[in-house]
């Protein structure tokens, strides 16, 4: 695949002072075998190499890789687990020390919706653009690694590049230098080969499968291990729980719903669409999209997000809810003029809301974050649409009994997907899935058994009683709190921590 002319001249400027680098006497000082005798030949690539044998925990590449980049305390582009095993007094205790795995398949680049990394063409590290970056955050949640990481100070995610302008000057990364057993070097590795066997000397314990992303980290265990698990393995806690996402995602749901069920209403019930349902249905979709940007580090380059569409699922989120607004004010607008078209233009503007809906959940199903990643994250989405949908339609617009009975409908596969959604979590052999059961059974059992009662209450039995604007209230109360847990009980995959260290919650 050929470049384009300015890539092709960055890369072989690079290729240039690699080569000089490495031939260069400054490299005296590097300890044997830290770096490698040349720089990667076509087909090759950068890698760390982690001797799991050396490393004695002092946390000195930590140290080292903060300094290096001025981050603040709590950000660590390199970090150090520990992961222990055996029976008393027969246990082991070993430590993981990894910073970006510069993966031949990175989750992180394929999900960034403003195309803020890049795997370089030379060197195969998987490099992120501080300058392009807008703080969505997107792609915390798709590494399973963990490795990068957001900085609410600059409002930016940043993460371990190899220290790669310290390689193209022939110094070896602070990491690298810092340690004193010699635990961490670099290497070149063909990729082709890599790809073949990667899975002999990239996975470890304490760490998530590399088959995820393709980790190209070379771990050197050792030799007769017992069972080893991470030391922080029962140290779970909720996440952040992302408020304005939350908000933004329920709004544009029930916007969504609302227009959806108006235009049904007007096609097959012969109702006339009310002008101040839909008025009113647009303002709520414009505050849901208002308070997605508050989610951003960076909301003033908000509409970079519609850059990847054709690749991200969060860049056609963007795409889809900005087409429905724009549609769904027209559509009232042409509603209240009493204009021609208006039945095509509302199923225009229900399909937009749909496909934003959809695009909403896909953002979701990451790997990374397996109790996302299921067939009930696009059912709870889809159905908080049309429960929202309708009761909107039924409380504001005046609409008649059907909506009624499509709210109560939806209602009630929104209580069997959260009970079936528990069930198979709580039943799950995968230590993610059966640990966000955990969470919903214990700190945040009250949490959810309310958001259960919420979604009864607002969902079927006020609807059915007759008060449709109570429902309505009581149900949007039960969504957000809904979504709250969504975001909350999730456990990511992750690689081990310390005992005693404070994961940053994503």
């Amino acid at each position: 695949m050929s470049l384009p002319l300015e890539q092709r001249a960055t890369d072989d400027g690079l290729l240039f002072r690699l080569t000089t680098a490495h031939t260069s006497p400054r490299t005296c000082g590097v300890p044997a075998g830290r770096l490698p005798a040349a720089p990667p030949a076509p087909g090759e690539q950068y890698r760390f190499h982690f001797d799991m044998t050396k490393c004695i925990g002092c946390r000195c590449c930590e140290v080292a890789c903060a300094e290096q980049n001025n981050n603040p305390a709590g950000i660590n582009w390199r970090q150090v687990g520990e992961i222990e095993g055996g029976t008393y007094p027969y246990t082991n205790r070993f430590y993981l020390s990894m910073g970006c795995n510069h993966c031949l398949e990175p989750s992180c680049l394929t999900g960034c919706p403003v195309d803020a990394y890049n795997k370089n063409a030379v060197t195969g590290l998987v490099l992120h653009s501080a300058d392009a970056c807008i703080g969505c955050q997107y792609c915390t949640w798709n590494c399973p690694y963990g490795v990068p990481q957001y900085n609410p100070e600059r409002g930016v995610v940043g993460k371990c590049d190899m220290c790669h302008n310290r390689l193209s000057d022939g110094d070896e990364p602070a990491c690298v230098g810092a340690c004193p057993e010699g635990a961490i070097q670099i290497e070149t590795v063909n990729i082709a080969d890599w790809a073949l066997e990667y899975k002999d000397s990239a996975n470890a314990p304490g760490l998530p499968s590399a088959d995820y992303t393709v980790s190209t980290t070379r771990i050197t265990l050792p030799g007769k291990l017992p069972e080893l698990e991470k030391a922080d393995i029962n140290r779970i806690r909720p996440e952040q729980p992302h408020w304005s996402l939350v908000a933004m995602t329920v709004l544009t749901q029930l916007s969504a719903g609302a227009f959806g069920s108006l235009w049904l209403l007007a096609i097959f019930a012969e109702t006339a669409a009310s002008r101040w349902a839909a008025s009113e249905a647009v303002g709520v979709g414009l505050l849901a999209l208002s308070a997605s940007v508050l989610h951003l580090g960076r909301p003033v380059h908000a509409l970079r997000a519609l850059k990847m569409w054709k690749r991200s699922w969060l860049s056609r989120e963007v795409l889809m809810f900005t087409l429905f607004a724009l549609s769904a004010a027209v559509y009232a607008a042409m509603l209240w003029l009493e204009m021609p078209g208006t039945a095509a233009l509302g199923a225009v503007t229900s399909f937009f809301g749909a496909a934003g809906v959809l695009s909403s959940a896909f953002i979701y199903l990451v790997p990374a974050r397996p109790a996302w990643n299921s067939k009930y994250t696009v059912a709870e989405f889809g159905l908080a649409a049309i429960q929202l949908g309708a009761l909107f339609a039924a409380g504001v617009g005046n609409a008649g009994r059907i909506v009624i009975w499509i709210a109560v409908a939806g209602s009630a596969a929104q209580l069997l997907t959260q009970a079936s959604k528990l069930l198979w979590l709580a039943r799950s052999g995968d230590f993610e899935l059966n640990a966000t059961s955990r969470l919903l059974a214990g700190v945040l059992e009250r949490a959810f058994l309310a958001r259960l009662v919420l979604l009864a209450l607002g969902g079927i039995l006020l609807p059915l009683a007759g008060f449709p604007l109570a429902a309505l209230t009581v149900a949007i109360a039960g969504e957000l709190l809904g979504r709250y847990l969504f975001f909350v009980s999730v456990v990511p995959k992750s690689q081990a921590l310390s005992f005693f260290s404070m994961r940053p919650a994503a």
